[in-house]
């Protein structure tokens, strides 16, 4: 049964590195691993593993290595790299990548408006997340709090208007728990003067 060995070796590396935090060794055996098994099957085999971002972030390299244009690949590979820390820049890249590959998927858009550095132009990113994806509670309310934190940082009116207006959306389809928040964090920003 060759098409059940990457799962098995890369289950017994997972193992194996939990067990002594070797991260090189890990990384050699997922080479190992990568080098033999079709793309397909070395995807399958990372999915339980999806949540350790020292495992998928190797895997997807490989993975994205052979199909450099695979969106989706591309964003599970920025995605553990945001995770494991490895930084705005490169994770934007990625980002950009996947974007250019495919412009409806919306996880790009979410890594690229994450990875802007820059508060304003972060607030920008995510103006055009929801301005693509009108229905996404999640970018809409990443909108809204990086908005009132450039306009809590910089003392912008336009700003906090656009917190506000966007946290005000958000109050008709939030579940209770979700209403009290939104209503406090209205309350508070109204009570700012800028």
């Amino acid at each position: 049964m060759p098409e059940l060995l990457p799962y098995s070796t890369l289950a017994d590396a997972v193992t194996a590195y939990r067990d002594t935090g070797d991260f090189a060794r890990l990384l050699d055996r997922i080479g190992a691993i990568a080098a033999n098994a079709p793309v397909d099957q070395l995807i399958e085999a990372a999915e339980p593993f999806r949540d350790i971002p020292e495992v998928i972030g190797p895997v997807y390299e490989y993975v994205v290595r052979a199909r450099p244009d695979d969106a989706r690949a591309l964003v599970t590979l920025a995605n553990a790299y945001w995770l494991a820390g490895r930084g705005a820049e490169t994770v934007g890249e990625l980002a950009g990548r996947a974007l250019a590959a495919d412009p409806a998927l919306r996880a790009a858009w979410h890594l690229w408006a994450l990875s802007e550095s820059d508060a304003r132009a972060r607030t920008d990113r995510w103006r055009q997340v929801t301005d693509r994806f009108p229905e996404d509670e999640l970018a809409r309310a990443l909108l809204a709090d990086n908005a009132a934190s450039v306009a809590g940082a910089e003392s912008d009116p336009e700003a906090l208007a656009l917190a506000i207006r966007t946290y005000e959306s958000l109050l008709a389809t939030a579940r209770e728990e979700q209403r009290a928040v939104l209503e406090r964090a209205i309350t508070t920003l109204k009570g700012w003067s800028l």
